[in-house]
């Protein structure tokens, strides 16, 4: 279905295929001038990949790229900028041993009408950040960072080249919601003054928000479009999945049993040397589910890294089952029987040049070598049960990584961890970039594993994902517990007056 805009931006036949996958199949799509088009799908269904097409990352193996009607040739992202495209990606291209201002004027030239030198660059990171909600230290470097500030930096370097046609690639994926307000508020200003918008996302409030008309992606190719005003949400994820989609409802806990995970006065120092933690305790028992609440960068990541032996606490002590675990020694928390879903798969949770069958074995791999060589029928039959069992879609078990879609990347990581994860499963954002299904297939795992009598920490700056799982809410404002709810007493509103709370300055 066309609709009667003037296009500034048209794909028209764009297929694209990697060894074993195809991932594009003869896709076509518009764009409008003043016009905001969301694309959607499930994790695997080419968008990414169409994206990337349209900012010179990947070559078409066959179609055309249209720019103000005219047909362009798009060899590298620098063509996509000369041309006036800007692009916000899902997985982070940032520079990780350099400042914040440093990574927004990377790549551009003198005569490109933008400040380069430091001073003049960071002021006017600064009036973006207080304009848009984005707020970052122009002068951190970005290893220094949270997963959640490094994406404002990814918003903030395409805001920086003020461009006319603006691709988005899951942009909200780590704001929190008064941040993605702010962002969708500055889409319709630039809506509003003609330019246009590509904004790929899973969150279908957020289609509803800020999208004029949806284009559905279903198995790399063309499912469906719509009027976002003529259409429904039902309409759109059976467009999606080809099927209706009942999801999970989270569902009381059985009596949990006794406690597997006590943290006691524990402080945390950040990586700027500030402290992030505060004399922080919780428990979580056994056939329980404990999540945490809270803006992103208040000291729930670190927690969760400490937890799992990636980083020495200042002070306190962490119990499994009673025992004292060593701090800062991962084989010590594994050892215990703690698996971590980490929040950024890429970074902390893959080796993405690496098989699926040698990812799923990366945290024991004594259990499948002999005499310093890996048993790979033992390797293989380990992967393909796991593929089986976790639904993960993958050309064969000897697949690298990082020819899979976001969700099945996840899929692997969570499969690995559950199983290493005997008694305490640590998931940071475990949803993070997931369609509907994939993350439907990774909440009902957490309540399996709940319910088989696992203890599980959860992390989520998506609220509706915390009190749909937990049966206990714990919410952290600087590095501080400034509240506990059963489930059964939880809301959004009482969550969201605590948190206002908070920011007001409780503590």
């Amino acid at each position: 279905m066309e609709f009667s805009v003037p296009s500034a931006l048209a794909l028209r036949g764009i297929s694209k295929a990697f060894p074993g996958v195809l991932a594009n199949s003869d896709v076509t799509l518009s764009v409008g001038e003043g016009e905001v088009r969301a694309l959607l799908g499930e994790n695997g269904a080419g968008k990414s990949t169409l994206v990337k097409i349209l900012y010179g990352l990947y070559q078409p193996d066959s179609g055309s790229i249209e720019v103000d009607g005219r047909t362009v040739s798009i060899r590298s992202p620098r063509d996509a900028m000369t041309l006036g495209i800007g692009m916000i990606h899902q997985h982070f291209t940032l520079v990780p041993v350099h400042t914040v201002w440093e990574n927004v004027v990377l790549g551009l030239a003198p005569n490109d009408g933008k400040p380069l030198s430091r001073h003049a660059a960071a002021a006017e990171i600064d009036a973006l950040g207080k304009k848009y909600g984005l707020e970052v230290d122009p002068f951190a470097r970005i290893d220094q960072l949270s997963v959640g500030m490094q994406q404002k930096v990814e918003i903030l370097k395409a805001l920086y080249r003020r461009a006319r046609i603006l691709v988005l690639d899951e942009p909200t994926a780590v704001l929190t919601p008064g941040e993605a307000e702010n962002l969708f508020s500055f889409l319709r200003e630039f809506r509003a003054s003609g330019n246009t918008v590509l904004f790929i996302t899973h969150k279908l409030a957020e289609v509803f928000a800020v999208a004029d008309s949806v284009t559905v992606l279903r198995g790399g190719r063309n499912a469906g479009d719509f009027r976002v005003s003529d259409a429904s949400e039902s309409d759109l994820v059976t467009c999606m999945v080809g099927r209706e989609l009942v999801l999970t409802e989270g569902k009381p806990a059985g009596a949990p049993g006794n406690v597997v995970l006590d943290v006691r006065a524990l402080s945390i120092l950040g990586d700027r040397g500030n402290r992030v933690v505060d004399t922080l305790s919780l428990s979580v028992r056994a056939g329980e589910i404990l999540g945490i609440a809270g803006v992103s960068g208040n000291g729930q990541e670190e927690l969760a890294d400490v937890l799992c032996g990636l980083r020495i606490p200042e002070s306190g002590e962490i119990l499994l089952d009673g025992r004292s675990i060593r701090p800062g020694v991962p084989e010590a928390a594994f050892q215990a029987g703690t698996g971590y879903i980490p929040a950024d798969r890429h970074r902390e949770g893959l080796v993405l040049d690496m098989t699926v069958e040698e990812n799923l074995i990366l945290k024991n791999l004594s259990a499948y070598s002999r005499f310093g060589f890996l048993r790979m029928k033992k390797v293989r039959e380990n992967a393909e049960r796991l593929i089986k069992q976790f639904g993960i879609k993958t050309p064969s078990p000897a697949a690298k990584v990082k020819g899979l879609s976001g969700g099945n990347q996840q899929k692997i990581v969570a499969a690995r961890e559950i199983e290493a994860g005997s008694r305490l499963l640590v998931a940071v954002q475990p949803t993070r970039g997931l369609d509907l299904g994939a993350a439907d297939h990774v909440h009902r795992t957490l309540l399996d594993e709940r319910d088989r009598g696992k203890a599980v920490f959860l992390v989520s700056t998506e609220l509706s994902e915390v009190l749909k799982l937990s049966d206990r809410i714990a919410v952290i404002f600087r590095g501080r517990i400034l509240g506990e709810f059963k489930r059964s007493e939880a809301s959004v509103e009482k969550i969201g007056m605590l948190l206002a709370g908070g920011m007001g300055g409780a503590a």
